[in-house]
């Protein structure tokens, strides 16, 4: 449903009335694939059920999928089976948490993004470091759990520029921050200028938290939100990084921006008066979703969407060893447990 144009901003006289505009890139990103992949080879490898700690990513449709081919989600270990095998997800977990599955004698397999294991490897650095760690984020995020769990003896959850002034450290000469990797851009960088008129010698991560994936999203957001009536993101509530891509819309300058799991929750009232209507998802969004809010404003006689593109995705995660050791085995023969 969508159309590539050299220079799609420009409407011709002809479409000025009605257009759509489609963020590029949008959708899955390295992480997120290769954690559903995790789940979809391990239940072909090793069989239902596969355990998953949490929503393997913050999306209701890939999580119902996922369960409908035998996966089981569980909120902690306790519910899975001794001797059971358990995929942790893309949000990561905390030392404890391994421990436990280490304990109850789980097989686990940990589809933990790899740039969110760089912020776990971070905490661990500055805390070795001795320093008072400002982990930008939102309270109860798993993502936030799991990376607070490395060093919780020196860290501290801040949300916002408001948290700052309640702020207390050992050594102001000390103090280093992280973020979750699914943030505002704009609005982490005004809780860490907040952060930094309190203590001037606040330690920078060695590179950025935010990922690459998020930060192409909000880009690619901003771009199609400038003369938009109505903003469209398909994504879940509970998707940090689709609830940022509305706010990241409105701020750009779109007339209204609303988020929905996929069509069927768009109200045609958003449509009345609406000329330029701009469409984007989430980074754990599946490509169908989108492409079903395309034909539900095709039916509505919004014309085909053409693409905008601001950036270019290549990278690709390799799959977990414990995943790739076990496939390995399989094709040789030899079984998933080497025998």
């Amino acid at each position: 449903m969508s159309t590539d144009l050299g220079n799609p901003l420009v409407l011709s006289p002809e479409e000025a009335e009605r257009a759509v505009l489609l963020a590029a890139p949008r959708g899955y990103c390295a992480g997120v694939d290769r954690a559903v992949v995790t789940v979809e080879q391990a239940l072909d490898l090793y069989g239902a059920p596969v355990y998953v700690r949490k929503q393997i990513v913050h999306n209701k449709h890939v999580v119902a999928d996922l369960e409908a081919r035998g996966a089981v989600f569980v909120e902690e270990l306790d519910e899975v089976p001794e001797g059971q095998t358990v995929v942790f997800s893309a949000h990561g977990v905390s030392p404890a948490v391994h421990a436990q599955a280490e304990e109850r004698g789980l097989k686990t397999i940990d589809a933990t993004c790899p740039l969110v294991t760089k912020v776990h490897h971070e905490a661990k650095r500055f805390a070795g470091e001795d320093y008072d760690i400002l982990l930008i984020g939102h309270e109860g995020h798993e993502e936030v759990e799991g990376t607070a769990g490395e060093a919780p003896e020196h860290i501290q959850l801040v949300q916002g520029p408001e948290d700052v002034a309640d702020i207390v450290v050992r050594d102001p000469a000390k103090v280093a921050w992280l973020s979750q990797t699914t943030l505002s851009v704009d609005e982490t960088l005004e809780t860490v200028a907040a952060i930094r008129e309190r203590f001037p010698q606040l330690l920078d991560p060695p590179s950025d938290d935010i990922c690459y994936a998020t930060q192409n999203r909000q880009l690619a957001v901003k771009e199609i939100a400038r003369d938009a009536d109505l903003v469209i993101v398909v994504g879940s509530g509970n998707s940090s990084n689709s609830v940022r891509l509305v706010e990241v819309a409105l701020e750009a300058g779109a007339g209204a921006a609303y988020r929905v799991d996929d069509a069927s929750e768009i109200d045609e009232a958003w449509l009345e008066g609406v000329r330029t209507v701009s469409v984007t998802s989430g980074a754990s969004v599946p490509e169908a979703l989108v492409q079903g809010v395309l034909s539900f404003l095709a039916e509505r006689g919004y014309p085909d969407a053409r693409a905008v593109h601001s950036a270019e995705e290549s990278l690709i995660f390799a799959l977990p060893k414990e995943l790739r050791r076990d496939l390995k085995a399989a094709a040789a023969g030899t079984g998933p447990d080497g025998r």
